[in-house]
């Protein structure tokens, strides 16, 4: 099996909160952009929040709208071997240096897009910053709908 590599983090000067995947799909890293697969509910759920519409802007639109709004976009893991995309079929898992980013940036608090990233939770919140898990906006996570997912996030991301 192959070793594939994640996405450097979206991240700018004003990041306060980090939002963690767990590694790009296959359709993020054929595109080399975050949550790109079309049925994944991140940039639909994100925009409602953000009262923008990011589903429908182009990438490079979405990430300035993210980092204007203090928030940080990456993955728990930098690499690792995967058939398909979904986060159970994750081998040799490689972490990103979260503690890195964290200390860098005046990450206050952390929210992890479903249960495999949130496995890192614990040791995230030993930093000093505050931890929510929230449901994955995957495809994959058919038992949320989106009106259920948007409103877990909508009380993850606000202050």
């Amino acid at each position: 099996m192959t070793q594939l590599r994640g996405l450097a983090p979206i991240v700018g000067e004003r990041a306060e909160v980090l939002i963690l995947g767990s590694f790009p799909s296959e359709a993020s890293l054929a595109a080399q952009q975050y949550y790109a697969h079309k049925q994944n509910h991140f940039w639909k759920i994100l925009g409602a929040i953000l009262d923008q519409p990011l589903a429908g802007m182009d990438y490079t639109a979405r990430v300035n709208v993210v980092q204007q709004a203090g928030m940080a976009i990456w993955d728990v893991y930098a690499a690792c071997e995967r058939q398909g995309s979904l986060d159970s079929a994750i081998r040799q898992g490689e972490p990103n240096d979260l503690s890195a980013l964290v200390r860098r940036h005046a990450i206050r608090r952390v929210c992890f897009n479903g249960q495999t990233p949130g496995k890192f939770a614990a040791s995230l919140a030993a930093l000093g910053v505050e931890t929510r898990i929230l449901p994955s906006t995957s495809p994959a996570n058919a038992t949320w709908n989106f009106e259920r997912k948007l409103a877990a996030w909508r009380e993850g991301l606000s202050v």
